[in-house]
């Protein structure tokens, strides 16, 4: 097998190439081309978790499992918030390929389905950026976004005026070009007026009210990934059209979706469309200039696996990272 650092996986997968595979991925997972259980979540004490996703794939044909640990309070220590690794199988005997450090592969598909999201659903012009934290993730989400969009302006909202002056000049460093504004935790300030908003935090509830959103905004919704925890109000929901990465982990693990169903508020139908059907052209996407979209993002384990498989045939390619036998 291959065993890939976390330089080795962040070299192989570089943004444009990320939003290239989870692409192709999400069209994949929406012809039901993948098998995918649902993701296990384990309390490993105070606010950190341990997560499995396990799954399998058709094409590329593969199979595998990502274990990772989401410790938020690692920025303040030096460290990514998502801390684990990925084994990937070949088909023919289950044979265990390659093993790589899940970190990178998880900030760079992450970020990489919000960009994909982004450039199918919101206004080609879109030049106005908003980022709701100011983390690892709205580093990666930068970086992708910018790959789809022409963005002159980054506002930047954040409860940690250290993250989000830290954020303001890496992207000052990377995008000269760009009009920065801190708006520190003044988030309505943020989203107002903004072209595509991106919500990346650890927030357990609403931080983002839908009376806020101006006509023709897409909305990027990424940070909750539990049923308990949830970025956005009921409003937020109810005005857009929304659209998601999995049917069946969003009713089960999205947390607003899950709390309007069960108030009634919603039906199951209220989601539009998977992204890769909108992708395939089988459900239609955005259908006005002032239409809001929302995408919400869970991630799902055959984006970790497409990844995690082009950075495999990658690195054999190159000759980069190192042999072992189990």
């Amino acid at each position: 097998m291959i065993v890939l650092s976390h330089a080795d996986v962040a070299r192989l997968l570089p943004p444009e190439t990320a939003i290239d595979v989870v692409a192709r991925t999400m069209q994949a997972v929406s012809r039901g081309e993948a098998e995918l259980p649902l993701r296990s979540i384990v309390p490993v004490g105070g606010k950190n978790f341990m997560g499995v996703m396990p799954g399998r794939m058709s094409d590329p044909s593969c199979h595998g499992i990502k274990l990772v640990s989401l410790y938020p309070g690692n920025a303040a220590a030096g460290y990514s918030s998502h801390q684990g690794a990925m084994v990937l199988f070949e088909p023919d005997h289950g044979t265990a390929v390659a093993l790589m450090d899940s970190g990178p592969l998880t900030a760079r598909r992450t970020a990489a389905a919000s960009a994909v999201a982004t450039r199918a659903l919101s206004r080609p012009g879109s030049t106005v950026l908003a980022m709701v934290g100011a983390g690892e993730q709205a580093r990666h989400h930068l970086d992708t976004i910018m790959a789809v969009r022409p963005i002159t302006e980054l506002r930047i909202a954040s409860r940690t005026l250290p993250s989000a002056i830290g954020f303001a000049d890496h992207a000052r460093a990377r995008y000269p070009q760009l009009q920065i504004g801190i708006v520190g935790i003044d988030v309505q300030s943020a989203v107002e007026g903004a072209d595509i908003v991106c919500t990346v935090t650890t927030s357990p509830a609403p931080i983002l009210r839908g009376k806020w959103l101006s006509p023709g905004t897409h909305l990027n919704i990424v940070g909750a990934s539990i049923p308990s925890k949830r970025e956005v109000d009921d409003e937020t929901v109810l005005r857009s059209s929304l659209f998601v990465d999995y049917r069946p982990s969003t009713f089960a693990q999205a947390g607003e979706v899950v709390d309007m169903i069960a108030a009634g508020t919603i039906g199951r139908d209220h989601v539009r469309a998977e992204i890769g059907e909108v992708l395939a052209g089988t459900a239609a996407g955005r259908t006005s200039e002032d239409e809001i979209t929302l995408y919400r993002s869970l991630g799902i384990a055959a984006q970790d696996l497409a990844c995690a498989h082009h950075c495999w045939r990658a690195a054999e390619a190159s000759g980069m990272g190192v042999s072992a036998e189990l």
